[in-house]
Parts: structure tokens; C-alpha cells; sequence
């Protein structure tokens, strides 16, 4: 070939770009792939965050309410599926207290841990038998936030319509103290008529308020509606034991006597009962209810009602300190409007600061009534039953706290929340429930 027709065939250039491009494609098609593959798991990573950030807040939420980890764990879970987690390619850890983070160690706080492993696609071309998935993972805290106010005053159901009511002529006066109601009802918190006058810090409700122009705030403008649950603030606290389901035979003990001139009847323990933190309490049991007449101290112990009523007519001057009263499971309160009340619970031990204490399983109506010089310290603790409740702190630095399925507030009661040395669990409302990490 001569010099001329060889510069000749290096110089065309027809066809060139065909060759390159297709030298080229495989690159293209490449890059193309795997910035999509990419962009695609970035996605799912994103979704992935998204159902961790809503499954935190979730637990969070129901941790701040007493649920116990099961139900936490349940909660998260459930949330999770419902917000682009795919349980069936994933993983979910709950961690309280986180075991990371910020919040490492933080008790109020709920950490959790979604992955999913997920097939590679276009990338697996590239990549070697035993490197066909990748896992994509999402963390995220939530916790609860804020000083918050203290309450005194909670209804732990969480449907019922009036959960909190203010009713007929009542006039109470909640000092340092808010209402919170656990009821998502529109009308969770009810005040009725126009009879019923409440003064208070601030009212919030996980429903509704239906409200009166008696209705007096100091701490809030309005009341504090769809709020979040507050949390049973003894839900740990084991129960003692009750007594026989059918009692031990011998009825309804009746205790002093009525009239003006009776003499104080002291109503002392007999018995003993180690709680399994290893103290040893002093114990007293009326297993078919007990009815209370005139002058009655009861010196320091845990009493036991079971099968009955306990019950104090109108001549009742009761007297008590260092005192728990447990309503088993058919035992109701009954104490009669005109009796009068000076009992305090417990400042330290296992029953610390809770003054009556039902039964989880107790579901009856508790008619806690007294007049206008009663004091009651402490925790009335009745989680699954109604309450009907009239009475007062001991003082202006008094302490009372009244928690129970649904409270009805009658009569005039007077009460105050300074329970730093009572022994109390404290109740607070306002907290704000966020995610954090």
C-alpha cells in the first residue's frame, strides 16, 4: 500500500463515533444503573427513617403513659408497619434506656433500630457470589421533654365521656395543681351546669373540655386539649394480698361508737407481711368490710378490706398516720359526707405516699366524701374504678393526689400539691413528647 492511500485510510474518520459510543455503552449503561440503584436505595433508606422517627415517637409515647415493654415493643412494631417498613425484610430493636446517643441511658427515652436487607439490582453484576444484598438501616429517639406542671388530679380512663366532672354545687380550689383527664372524649373534662365552680393551675385532656365561665385557670388561658396521655404514676407498685375471694366468715366488723361522748377506739395490726423488697410490713385484714363510728385512730400499717364495704357514717371522726388502705377486688369505699378525715399515708416504704391503694382488678364505685375540716395526705389510687370525691389538703402546703378510672369532684374540697416530703410519685402535665436522635 502506498504512502498515500495508508494516510488516506488513517484519516477517515465515517464510522468513528459509532465505535466510541459503542466502546462507550457499556460504561454509560453502567453509571446510569447504578446512579439509579443508587437514588433507589436512598429512597428506601428515607422511607425507612421516616418509619423509625414515627415508631420512637409511639413508643415514647406509650412509655410515658406506664405501658409496660411489651406493649411498648407492640406499639413501635404496629406504627412501624403502618409507616413503609417492611417487616418481612427487616429488623426492629426497641431499646429503653437508649444504648446510644444523647440519650444513652435516659429513662424517659425510647430508641429505635429498623433495618431491611434488600437484593442488589443492576450492581450485582459487579458484585461477587456472596455479595448479593445490602442492608439499610434507620435510627431514631424520642423522649419526653420539658419541666411540665404538676397535677393532682387524674383520670386514667381513656373513652369515657366525663372522665373528670365537675358537678352540681361543687366548689373546689386546687392549689399549685393541675386536672388531667387520659379520655380522648370531646368531652373528656365536663364541668356540668352552671352550679359547679373549679379553680385550678390548668386543665388538660387527651380529648375534649366542655367548660363553664366557673372555670378559673391561673397557669393556662385555655385548657389543653388532644394532649398526650399522662402516665399512672404508681403503675409499678405491687399490690398486697387480699383477702379470700368468700372472706373468712364473721361479716362486717363494726369499729367504735357513735355519739358525742364516745370514747377514741384505737385500731391497732396483727399480723405481719414481708413485701419482696424484704420489709416487713405490719398488717391488718377485714375480709367482709368494715364500718367505722365515732372517734377511730388507726395506728401505722397496711390495712386490708376485702369482700365489703368500708364505710363510715356521719358521727366518724377518723384518725391515721403512716397509713395504706388496700381495697381488694370486692371492697369499695363508702365514707358518708358529714364523717371527718385526718389520714396520711406512709412517707418512705414500698406503699411510700399512697393513702388508699385498689385493686387493679377493682372496678367499683368509691364514694371518698368528707366535710369541710377533712384532711386527706397522700395517693387516693384507685386505677380501674370511679371516684367521687370530696375533701382537703392539710393546710396550704398540703398534699393530695386523687387518681382513678373516672373522678366526679362534688362537694367543696380544698386541696394543695407540695409533696417534695410526702412520699408522692409526681403527676406532671404539659410535657411535650419529641423525636430527638
Amino acid at each position: 500500500m502506498s504512502r498515500t492511500r495508508l494516510h488516506a485510510f488513517l484519516s477517515d474518520r465515517r464510522g468513528g463515533v459509532a465505535i466510541y459510543v459503542a466502546l462507550a455503552m457499556p460504561v454509560l449503561v453502567g453509571g446510569m444503573g447504578l446512579g439509579a440503584e443508587t437514588g433507589y436505595r436512598y429512597h428506601n433508606q428515607r422511607l425507612l427513617q421516616h418509619a423509625a422517627d414515627f415508631a420512637a415517637h409511639a413508643g415514647a409515647v406509650h412509655k410515658a403513659k406506664g405501658d409496660d415493654k411489651d406493649d411498648i415493643d407492640a406499639a413501635a412494631l404496629d406504627v412501624a408497619l403502618g409507616s413503609d417498613y417492611d417487616g418481612a425484610v427487616g429488623t426492629i430493636t426497641v431499646n429503653i434506656p437508649p444504648l446510644s446517643g444523647a440519650f444513652t441511658g435516659e429513662p424517659t427515652a425510647v430508641e429505635v433500630i429498623l433495618t431491611e436487607t434488600r437484593p442488589k439490582l443492576f450492581s450485582a453484576i459487579f458484585a461477587g457470589e456472596d455479595d448479593q444484598d445490602v442492608v439499610i438501616a434507620a435510627r431514631a429517639v424520642a423522649a419526653v421533654t420539658g419541666l411540665g406542671q404538676p397535677a393532682c388530679i387524674l383520670a386514667l380512663n381513656e373513652t369515657e365521656s366525663g372522665a373528670v366532672t365537675v358537678t352540681g354545687s361543687t366548689t373546689a380550689t386546687l392549689t399549685g395543681c393541675a386536672v388531667a383527664s387520659n379520655s380522648t372524649a370531646s368531652d373528656s373534662f365536663d364541668m356540668q351546669g352552671q352550679g359547679g365552680t373549679l379553680t385550678t393551675d390548668c386543665v388538660q385532656s387527651s380529648g375534649g373540655a366542655e367548660t363553664t365561665d366557673n372555670l378559673t385557670m391561673t397557669e393556662c388561658e385555655a385548657p389543653l386539649t388532644n394532649a398526650p396521655a399522662v402516665a399512672d404514676p404508681y403503675y409499678w407498685v405491687m399490690e398486697p394480698p387480699a383477702c379470700p375471694a368468700g372472706g373468712p366468715g364473721g361479716g362486717n366488723v363494726q369499729i367504735g361508737n357513735g355519739g358525742q361522748n364516745a370514747s377514741l377506739t384505737t385500731v391497732t395490726t396483727d399480723e405481719t407481711w414481708t413485701h419482696p423488697d424484704g420489709t416487713v410490713l405490719n398488717v391488718k385484714k377485714f375480709c367482709n368490710g368494715v364500718s367505722l363510728k365515732g372517734p377511730v385512730h388507726f395506728e401505722p400499717g397496711v390495712y386490708i378490706i376485702g369482700n365489703g364495704d368500708f364505710a363510715a357514717n356521719n358521727t366518724a371522726v377518723v384518725t391515721g398516720e403512716d397509713v395504706t388502705f388496700y381495697l381488694g377486688p370486692l371492697a369499695s369505699v363508702k365514707f358518708n359526707g358529714g364523717a371527718q378525715f385526718d389520714l396520711s399515708a406512709p412517707e418512705d416504704g414500698p406503699y411510700s405516699g399512697i393513702l388508699f391503694f385498689g385493686a387493679r382488678s377493682n372496678t367499683l364505685s368509691h364514694d371518698i366524701l368528707g366535710n369541710s375540716a377533712s384532711s386527706f395526705t397522700g395517693a387516693i389510687y384507685m386505677p380501674a374504678a370511679d371516684v367521687e370525691f370530696t375533701g382537703n389538703s392539710d393546710g396550704s402546703n398540703g398534699c393530695t393526689q386523687v387518681i382513678a378510672d373516672t373522678i366526679k369532684l362534688t362537694g367543696n374540697s380544698d386541696l394543695a400539691i407540695e409533696c417534695a416530703d410526702d412520699g408522692t410519685e409526681e403527676i406532671l402535665i404539659g410535657q411535650i413528647i419529641s423525636v430527638v436522635e
